[in-house]
């Protein structure tokens, strides 16, 4: 099982969040379908996933996804997604 807390930040502030869990195990493979399932939960675009955000994520237990992320304009500053669990 694991935990993802997901926020969106708009003008410093935490505009939205949701938690992410699953009862599987985590599995890197896997991880742009949870970004998607997070995303549609927050209703905000996907951003395009890179394998740095990957490594981010495995390194320091979280991301940040900022506005040059997406390939459409966000009205919001950035997505971080932190393991929690």
């Amino acid at each position: 099982m694991f935990r993802i807390w997901a926020k969106v930040y708009q003008e410093d502030r935490i505009a939205r969040q949701t938690t992410y869990e699953s009862e599987e195990k985590f599995t890197y493979s896997q991880f742009f379908s949870y970004l998607s399932a997070i995303c549609d939960a927050l209703d905000v675009p996907t951003p395009v996933l890179l394998k740095t955000h990957i490594f981010n994520y495995a390194k320091f237990r979280h991301v940040v996804f900022r506005a040059g992320d997406f390939m459409e304009p966000v009205p919001f500053e950035k997505l971080v997604l932190e393991n929690i669990g």
